[in-house]
């Protein structure tokens, strides 16, 4: 049976996410997190400059990315990031066969609203799955970077951060985010 071609065309924005097969953890310890994100800065440069990460979020065993695609086909990112993770953690735990569930998802992102909601949503992953209080207590996404915890590496926030007054801006967006965490009562 053949698969149905996703829907895709140049310059859209993406909601990616992938997932550990039979949802078991696509990370073990922090070298495979590291790992990860080394590959997906390796995927970037060979990709010469057709995709700009704009958030993500590593889970234990799935990943959220959101994605600026340019002229080049998003598999052609995905295909390769997939593959070389699969195979660095096949062969550091000895495994044989799919790392991942199946085929990565993919969502286009068609207007303004959704590209701040898909960052929020990315960045409150982990708080919504009680690992942490707070977004920036996660060590494996991008929100640190978006409020200037640590330095800007991967991704590109000018996309995110536009939506917001030019002062302050990444103020505005910690507020943003956080607005949507609902109060333990």
């Amino acid at each position: 049976m053949t698969r149905k071609n996703r829907q895709w065309y140049p310059n859209v924005m993406m909601h990616i996410t992938t997932r550990g097969n039979r949802k078991n953890n696509l990370f073990r310890d922090e070298e495979d997190y590291k790992v990860y994100l080394s590959t997906l800065e390796y995927v970037l440069e060979k990709t010469s400059d057709q995709f700009e990460i704009v958030s993500y979020v590593l889970m234990s065993n799935h990943v959220h990315l959101q994605v600026q695609t340019k002229e080049m086909h998003i598999k052609c990112f995905m295909g390769r990031l997939n593959n070389l993770y699969a195979k660095y953690f096949n062969n550091k735990y000895n495994y044989v066969g799919h790392l991942f569930q199946e085929r990565y998802g993919s969502e286009i992102i068609s207007d303004d609203k959704y590209v701040l909601e898909a960052s929020r949503y990315i960045h409150l992953n982990p708080v919504r799955a009680n690992m942490v209080k707070k977004p920036e207590e996660y060590k494996w996404s991008s929100y640190r970077m978006y409020i200037s915890i640590v330095p800007e590496k991967t991704i590109e926030t000018l996309r995110i951060l536009s939506y917001f007054k030019s002062e302050n801006r990444r103020l505005y967006y910690k507020e943003f985010v956080e607005s949507a965490i609902s109060p333990k009562g």
